[in-house]
C-alpha cells in the first residue's frame, strides 16, 4: 500500500497536473483562434487571414506549453530530481521545435503577403516573376537556417553532445577538409542558388530552352531547378547548370516575342497578294498583338521561292498558336486562289523503252533521217 502511495505521489499527481495544463492550453488555443478567425473574416486586409491560417499549427504546441511551464513549479515540487530533469529537457526540446515551427510559418506569411501584391496570371508579369523568385529562394534559405539552429539548440540540451561538439571543434581542421571535399558539389549548388536569387538569369515561370527542350521554370530550390516541358514532362537540372552552361531565356526582359512562318511556292505566285492575305489573316486573329508583321522573300532555289511571314505575339505560347493558325490559313489561301503556284517539279520525260522517243519515232528512223540530211548537204555543196 505504501508503495502504491509513493508511486501516486511521484507520478500520479504530477501527471494529472501536467494533463490538466495541456488540456487547458488546448482549450485556450481553440478559443483564441475561433475569435481570431471571426475577426479576420470581417477585415479587408489579407495579412490577418494569413496569420490565422499559418500560426494555428505552431500555437497548438506553444500555448499548451505555456500553461505547462506556468504549472511547472507546482509539478516539480512533488517529483524527484530525475523526473524534474526529464520534464525540463522535454519542455526545452518541445519549446525549440515550437519556436522554429512558428518562425518558419512567419517566413511563409511574409512570403505570401508580399507575393499577393503581384499578379502572375497576366501577360506582362516580368516584375512579379522577379520578386517571386527572390522571395521564394530566400524563404528556402531562411527555412534551412532555422532548422539548422533548432537542431543545434536541441543537441545542446544534452551533455554528451556538448562534449562531442567540443571534440569536433578541436578537430575542425581535419573535419573541415573532409567535409569540404565530400560536400563540394552540394555547397556549390547552394551558393549557385543564392547567386541565382540575386542575379536572376532566370525566374519562376520564365520560358526557357534547355537541353533542346522548350518549357517553363516551374520550381527553383537551393539545389535544383524543375523545368515544365511543353508536353507536361519535367526536366530536373542541378541549379549550377544555369550558371555553367548557356541556355535560352525567352522572357528575360519581356514576354513578347516574334514568330515566323515559312511558305514555299512557285515562281509564278503573286507575292503582293500573299502579303495582303497575311495582313488580313493577322487582323482577324485574336492572337496577334497588332505590333509587328512582315512578309519577306528570304530565299530562292531552282524550284521554289521561300517566303517568310513575321508576326508578333504577347508571349511564346500565344506565338506558337498564332504561327500554326497563320501557316494553315496561308496554305488554304494559296490552294484556293493560286493552285498552279504550288511548288512544281519540272522534268523532261524520255521514253527509252523499245528504242522509242517521246514523239513515237524509233532511234533507227532518227539515225536514217540524220544521214539523209548529211547527204543532201554534201550534194548541194558539189
Amino acid at each position: 500500500m505504501d508503495t502504491l502511495t509513493n508511486i501516486w505521489d511521484i507520478l500520479g499527481k504530477p501527471g494529472i497536473l501536467l494533463a490538466a495544463a495541456v488540456v487547458l492550453g488546448v482549450i485556450v488555443q481553440i478559443i483564441v483562434f475561433k475569435v481570431g478567425a471571426g475577426v479576420s473574416k470581417r477585415t479587408k486586409t489579407q495579412l490577418d487571414n494569413l496569420v490565422v491560417k499559418y500560426t494555428r499549427g505552431p500555437f497548438r504546441v506553444l500555448i499548451p506549453l505555456l500553461f505547462v511551464n506556468l504549472s511547472l513549479p507546482v509539478i516539480e515540487s512533488s517529483t524527484s530530481k530525475i523526473i524534474q530533469n526529464i520534464l525540463d529537457k522535454s519542455i526545452s526540446i518541445v519549446l525549440v521545435i515550437g519556436i522554429a515551427w512558428f518562425l518558419i510559418r512567419i517566413s511563409r506569411i511574409l512570403q505570401e503577403y508580399l507575393l499577393s501584391r503581384y499578379q502572375m496570371d497576366v501577360s506582362d508579369n516580368l516584375k512579379a516573376r522577379k520578386i517571386y523568385t527572390q522571395i521564394d529562394v530566400m524563404n528556402k534559405i531562411i527555412t534551412v537556417i532555422i532548422i539548422t539552429l533548432a537542431v543545434a539548440a536541441i543537441l545542446m540540451n544534452f551533455e554528451k553532445f556538448r562534449e562531442l561538439g567540443t571534440g569536433i571543434l578541436a578537430s575542425a581542421g581535419i573535419a573541415g577538409v573532409i567535409i569540404g571535399f565530400a560536400a563540394q558539389k552540394t555547397l556549390s549548388n547552394l551558393l549557385a542558388g543564392i547567386q541565382i536569387a540575386i542575379t536572376q538569369p532566370m525566374r519562376i515561370d520564365d520560358v526557357v530552352v534547355v537541353e533542346d527542350e522548350w518549357g517553363r521554370i516551374e520550381e527553383i530550390t537551393l539545389t535544383y531547378v524543375v523545368v515544365r516541358i511543353w508536353d507536361m514532362r519535367r526536366l530536373i537540372l542541378p541549379i549550377s547548370y544555369f550558371l555553367e552552361k548557356p541556355f535560352q531565356n525567352w522572357t528575360r526582359t519581356s514576354a513578347d516575342i516574334l514568330g515566323t512562318v515559312f511558305l514555299y511556292v512557285d515562281y509564278s505566285v503573286p507575292i503582293n497578294d500573299i502579303r495582303e492575305a497575311l495582313h488580313r489573316i493577322l487582323e482577324e486573329s485574336e492572337l496577334w498583338d497588332k505590333e509587328v508583321w512582315r512578309l519577306h522573300t528570304t530565299n530562292t532555289s531552282e524550284k521554289t521561292v521561300e517566303l517568310r511571314a513575321l508576326m508578333s505575339a504577347p508571349d511564346s505560347s500565344t506565338a506558337w498558336e498564332l504561327r500554326c493558325e497563320v501557316r494553315e490559313k496561308l496554305i488554304d489561301f494559296v490552294q484556293k486562289n493560286y493552285p498552279d503556284s504550288l511548288p512544281k517539279l519540272r522534268t523532261e520525260i524520255r521514253n527509252t523503252q523499245s528504242g522509242r522517243l517521246s514523239d513515237g519515232r524509233s532511234q533507227r528512223e532518227e539515225q536514217e533521217t540524220s544521214e539523209k540530211s548529211k547527204g543532201s548537204r554534201a550534194k548541194s555543196q558539189e
